[in-house]
């Protein structure tokens, strides 16, 4: 228990700040696994698709700010970023991507055992064993940072424009 008085109701508390060490072990863990994406072969922008359709899907508006960047980063386009929650609906995106796409929406809604059952068996067609864990590790980790930042309601600040964009 803290020291410090309650915290207003219209305050959260940065759960990162106020329990560093805590936080700290989160991002050595998010460290290892992309260690394990990066040894199974996973592309960068396959990992930062994972990251922002788990973070579409969990409203953390945070990390979508930060994995779009980073997506862009990685070379991803603005097209595909554009129609990622419709995913389905397009012919953007590969087959591979396809099938990490709805193992990770899987992890992410475990209690839909059909759709996990679904998505792990299109999984085993395309994605080796390494591949499947890698995937899997992506979605568990960046569910934890979504949490962090939506229960500790994490600010997304206005950053410059991205080059090429119209954005304001």
């Amino acid at each position: 228990m803290s020291n410090t008085a309650a915290a207003p109701a219209s305050r959260r508390v940065f759960i990162d700040k106020q329990s560093p060490k805590a936080y700290r072990a989160l991002v050595g863990a998010a460290d290892a696994v992309r260690a394990v994406a990066d040894e199974a072969g996973l592309d960068r922008r396959l990992v930062e698709l994972i990251n922002l359709r788990v973070s579409q899907l969990n409203g953390c508006a945070f990390c979508l700010d930060v994995h779009t960047r980073a997506a862009l980063r990685a070379g991803e386009t603005t097209q595909r970023l554009g129609v990622l929650a419709a995913w389905r609906d397009t012919g953007l995106f590969t087959e591979r991507e396809r099938v990490a796409l709805a193992l990770a929406e899987a992890t992410t809604d475990p209690a839909n055992a059909t759709a996990q059952d679904s998505a792990y068996e299109s999984a085993r067609q395309v994605l080796d064993d390494d591949e499947i864990s890698a995937v899997i590790w992506v979605a568990i980790t960046i569910n934890a940072f979504n949490r962090v930042s939506v229960l500790s309601k994490h600010h997304v600040r206005r950053t410059p424009s991205i080059p090429g964009s119209s954005a304001e």
